[in-house]
């Protein structure tokens, strides 16, 4: 089973013109729906906003002019943005580029390069985009993404003849959820 990369692509908004490039911080966060740009992972499985990163797409240590240019700044997690640097390969930018055409998620999350993008293969090794990590926090937003779908439908009356039912999946989810937040923090 093939999955999309993402549901809801980033895109740039922001009209505001700083000196800092620190100071576009809320705004990216909220253009890229608090996401990283490369990964599609959710900010909040790695602390929130304060703990995720503004890459330059093009490294601003090889073009300074580009430093603040807001087009030219990515919302993401500190692992990638890290083994990025200021490496200038073929990488795809998150907002000029549709992902889900270099790349996939298999049935159980894991990134999966297309094999026709010489980009997504690139962008795949260099980030190690085939970290476990990316697979669990795809896990992990599926799976409450299934809770609140539940939790919605147990209070439908509709659903009364099988109410018993949600309530007992929705209790599975949660202990799903919470054994994969035990495996996160090392204590299984």
């Amino acid at each position: 089973m093939v999955n999309s990369f993402r549901n809801i692509p980033p895109k740039r908004i922001c009209t505001k013109v700083y000196d800092n490039y620190r100071s576009y911080k809320p705004y990216i966060a909220d253009d890229f729906n608090h996401r990283c740009g490369y990964t599609d992972c959710s900010d909040f499985w790695f602390g929130g906003t304060s703990t995720f990163h503004i890459d330059h797409f093009k490294p601003w240590k090889k073009n300074p002019h580009l430093k603040t240019t807001y087009s030219n700044l990515v919302y993401c997690c500190s692992y990638v943005n890290i083994l990025k640097s200021d490496d200038e390969g073929t990488y795809l930018d998150p907002c000029d580029v549709d992902y889900n055409t270099h790349f996939e998620r298999d049935a159980y999350g894991n990134i999966i390069p297309k094999k026709t993008s010489v980009e997504a293969k690139y962008m795949h090794s260099k980030l190690k985009l085939y970290l476990k990590r990316y697979q669990i926090i795809w896990k992990l937003d599926q799976l409450l993404h299934c809770m609140k779908k539940l939790r919605i439908a147990i209070k439908e009356p509709k659903n009364t003849s099988i109410k018993q039912d949600l309530i007992n999946l929705h209790y599975d989810l949660t202990i799903e959820l919470a054994d994969y937040i035990e495996y996160l923090r090392g204590n299984q």
